[in-house]
């Protein structure tokens, strides 16, 4: 059975059984504790907190999931992914354990015939929580299942929740055994590579704190309802259903292997168990990064971003073990497309920007590779000038963590070199990272705090309806009031206040917009309002102060917003749009929102480029486009339709951005066609101008665009205009010709410079004379220790070095020069023939003297030179330097 059909065969039973199909999240969703989404209830989980009412009592979906906490392990077993997809069944207070218990029996048993997957019945197994008997007794009792075919485990098996404060549960897990040729008797607790968990039930109804329940800790509470969540995964049960070894013999990732295998002429079923591993990491990390950068994400050194540029540069780097050295990342995304598209057209549709992500990150990766070399190189040189044969953890780690060179390549090269690597100092400069990441992701949890109080207001009032499209003043009631955090029935003049208003013309900051600002005033006293937020989803806090009398909850008010703010605000955020349809046709699909700020006057929209930056020509051509755009006064329309409807018009849909069955639609004809929730002008000339300022990066493959609007445009143009015709009369030039006037300044004043390098670089070298004439004797040897002017670069130091050791003649001599250039320094250590006779080597004296100066350093016997961050040490370090000479003298 093909896994579409899996797909198809879990919908189609839940929809007959009265669930309503949702749409897979995208994998990127607004909570600080996830990077990606890891499990089908996520895009559900304000539903099962309560901070929302669920607009259906039960549900179904097939969740887009991502999970990398081991991503070293990936390969090495053959039945976890990074990628893979968990089909599910929702409850939210409708039915509970048998419910759920007998749903999945069903499909689980029922005959292919019927609609079921056509699993044994004498083959199931499940487990329960260790104190469930609820469960148990549901499974023998009213399912029919052996009693021993059904075990208890504790909370590590069968207790489950996200791993961060919120909903959780007992579960119940199901189990299909795969037979005596795959491990041994006695079900799951005995052996669960025999016995795989195909489908977990989770009784949703506990809230867990910090500590988990999973390890012995008590709930701190239990939700609104009692819920139902599951888990199918429909790789797992695809590699059950299709009769292969394992999930990545299936039809979705099988077709990468056998690609791998024509790209690298080695064959995975008869290959080495370590190929096996590389051939399974790449089917595995190629389809996991393609379903990240179709989710709106690129490369980068944070998050995500590094998330994604670690699987990418595992891929190349196994692609490498395996013998391809030609770019593989877009030939693999094909194959991708083509095995996951009938799930996910939305893969096929954005191919171009996916692709052209994917090359980009392949090409810099190359690059770093190139460059990685070079370094290791030096690493090695250094290594073998010390006499060792271990690379040191240190420089493996450097290549790691800074030019991103994976430690099994250094490992290889190292070998190849006749090197080890000291890969405990590794390893433990590896945990020391994990360690401040772990206690990174730890403080990610603030954002799970307790919204109880507004969870209870939106209990008690549920969300009025928002205004502002139509309206900036309002009839309103004011029916919550909170002070510090905690509800209050009345606050006086100088209390900050949070408010809830019954319906309010006041838009909430989201999206990019920022919030209105504005009164509510009642029959007693007045609330200046500087910001409104949503803490919880529908809840609009209108936050304040009291200017003037009192205010009570359950008074009628009127809320009025400030209509100049707003105004400016969404000529910005209309401008967005203009400025993203311009950039999107100057450089194509690819060129995907990745985020914006729509302000007063400004707006900063950031986008997804892989092949960098718009050119200064092109960018004024953009600037150019929209402008006309408003010049043509073009109606800007808003209405709410059909998500099918919406995809049909073509709609632009941002990355990252969770929509519901209908969709507001922000339409300027077909230049501009966006889902939007956020506030507009009726006609594109009420923005009266849109001036770029600025572009440029913001991190790898994200560009980011500033531009003005409006009268902010204005004087920003006016601005620059007196500018120039200062400068005009300053050079005594036409302001059409301050180019070319600036850039002959420019030119002289470098050949200026230059000059001047030359002239200094000349009194340098003139000094070997008169610094040979004072060398020191040491012990029998002429040591030249000295500081040098502030600033000489490397090449004039080195040549001045050599020039002194070589009027030493023949005499034993150690030349060492000080380069200070602010708080670092630059040194060189130059020896002659009888100086090395005596055994002083330049690199072994760079290492007598080099942490005064908090630096390093290496070289040849005759040569070496480094730098350090600490030139106030200089004169420690020719003290230093004198002992050494001293004690290698005697």
């Amino acid at each position: 059975m093909q896994t579409h059909e899996i797909r198809r065969r879990f919908l189609a039973h839940f929809e007959d059984a009265g669930h309503t199909p949702v749409p897979s999240a995208s994998l990127i969703l607004d909570d600080p504790t996830l990077l990606f989404v890891n499990a089908g209830m996520v895009q559900f989980k304000p539903y099962f907190l309560g901070d929302a009412p669920a607009p259906w009592h039960t549900a179904t979906s097939i969740q887009k999931c991502v999970r990398t906490g081991d991503i070293e392990n990936v390969g090495h077993t053959t039945r976890h992914n990074t990628f893979f997809q968990m089909a599910g069944n929702f409850s939210f207070g409708d039915y509970f354990k048998e419910g759920a218990i007998r749903h999945a029996w069903k499909l689980v048993t029922g005959s292919v015939e019927d609609g079921g997957f056509g699993f044994d019945p004498d083959r199931i197994w499940v487990t329960v929580y260790e104190n469930d008997d609820e469960a148990e007794r549901i499974w023998r009792d009213e399912v029919g299942l052996p009693a021993e075919r059904i075990q208890r485990r504790d909370g590590r098996d069968n207790y489950w929740d996200m791993g961060v404060p919120g909903p959780g549960g007992p579960c119940s897990e199901i189990y299909f055994d795969r037979g005596p040729e795959f491990g041994l008797e006695g079900g799951p607790v005995a052996d669960e590579d025999r016995y795989l968990e195909i489908w977990n039930l989770v009784f949703m109804q506990d809230v867990r704190g910090d500590e988990s329940p999973k390890y012995g800790a008590a709930p701190i509470g239990e939700l609104p309802q009692k819920n139902i969540d599951t888990g199918l995964g429909i790789e797992r049960v695809a590699f059950l259903l299709q009769g292969v070894e394992n999930v990545y013999e299936t039809d979705l990732l099988r077709p990468t292997i056998d690609r791998v295998q024509e790209l690298s002429g080695r064959s995975y079923d008869g290959g080495t168990p370590e190929d096996g591993v590389r051939f399974r990491v790449i089917a595995d990390h190629i389809r996991t990064g393609t379903m990240i950068i179709g989710d709106g994400v690129t490369p980068g050194n944070e998050g995500r971003g590094y998330v994604l540029r670690r699987l990418l540069r595992r891929v190349v780097r196994n692609a490498r073990l395996l013998g391809i050295t030609e770019p593989v990342l877009a030939d693999l995304t094909a194959v991708v497309r083509d095995a996951m598209g009938p799930s996910y057209p939305e893969i096929v549709s954005d191919f171009d920007r996916i692709v052209s992500v994917m090359r980009a990150e392949e090409d810099a990766f190359r690059n770093t590779l190139t460059t990685g070399s070079r370094l290791f190189d030096d690493a090695v040189a250094t290594t073998r000038a010390a006499g060792s044969s271990v690379l040191s953890g240190e420089d493996a780690f450097t290549l790691h963590d800074t030019y991103g060179f994976p430690i099994d390549l250094t490992l290889e090269m190292a070998t190849e070199a006749g090197l080890d690597v000291d890969e405990g100092a590794f390893r433990s400069l590896m945990d020391q990272q994990r360690a401040r990441a772990k206690a990174d992701a730890a403080s990610r949890k603030q954002g799970s705090a307790d919204h109880s109080v507004y969870r209870r207001l939106l209990e008690e009032h549920p969300p009025g309806e928002f205004l502002g499209y139509t309206d900036l003043q309002a009839a309103a009631r004011i029916v919550g009031l909170l002070v510090d955090g905690q509800p209050v029935p009345v606050a006086r003049e100088g209390d900050v206040v949070e408010v809830v208003l019954d319906n309010t013309p006041f838009y909430g900051e989201s999206g990019g917009q920022q919030a209105d600002t504005g009164t509510i005033r009642t029959g007693d006293g007045t609330i200046h309002v500087d910001d409104v937020q949503i803490p919880v989803p529908g809840l609009r806090i209108h936050r304040g102060v009291v200017t003037g009398g009192t205010v009570a909850v359950d008074t009628a008010a009127d809320a009025e917003v400030d209509v100049a703010r707003r105004t400016a605000i969404a000529r910005a955020h209309t401008g967005t749009h203009l400025v993203h349809a311009g950039v999107r046709n100057a450089l194509g699909p690819a060129a995907a929102q990745a985020g914006s700020l729509n302000a007063p006057g400004r707006l900063r929209f950031d986008f997804t480029s892989p092949s960098g930056g718009i050119p200064p020509a092109l960018l004024l051509e953009v600037e150019d486009e929209v402008n006309t755009i408003l010049q043509e006064d073009r109606d800007v329309d808003w209405y709410v339709t059909s998500m099918d409807r919406a995809r049909e018009l073509g709609a632009m849909m941002l990355f990252g951005e969770k929509y519901g069955d209908h969709v507001r639609v922000v339409d300027m004809g077909e230049y501009s066609r966006e889902l939007c929730g956020g506030t507009h002008v009726a006609r594109t000339g009420e923005l009266g101008m849109v001036k770029v300022i600025t572009e440029g990066s913001i991190g790898s493959g994200v560009r980011r665009v500033e531009a003005l609007v409006g009268l902010d445009a204005f004087r920003h143009l006016n601005r620059e205009h007196v500018l120039v015709n200062q400068l005009a009369e300053q050079l005594k030039t036409p302001s059409e010709e301050l180019p070319e006037r600036v850039s002959g300044i420019v030119e002289r004043l470098r050949a200026a410079e230059k000059e001047l390098e030359t002239i200094r670089a000349r009194e340098v070298l003139s000094s070997a004379g008169s610094l040979a004439d004072g060398a020191q004797d040491v012990d029998g040897v002429a040591l030249v220790a000295a500081r040098t002017p502030e600033g000489v670069g490397g090449g004039d130091l080195r040549s001045l070095a050599g020039d002194v050791r070589g009027r030493l003649q023949a005499r034993p001599g150690v030349v060492a020069l000080f380069a200070p250039d602010g708080d670092k320094v630059s040194f060189v250590v130059a020896t002659t023939e009888a100086a090395r006779e005596r055994g002083l080597g330049a690199g072994d004296l760079v290492k007598a003297f080099a942490p005064a100066v908090n630096g390093r350093g290496g070289g040849k016997p005759d040569l070496a030179q480094g730098g350090g961050s600490g030139a106030a040490g200089i004169d420690d370090a020719i003290a230093a330097l004198r002992a050494e000479v001293a004690r290698a003298g005697r």
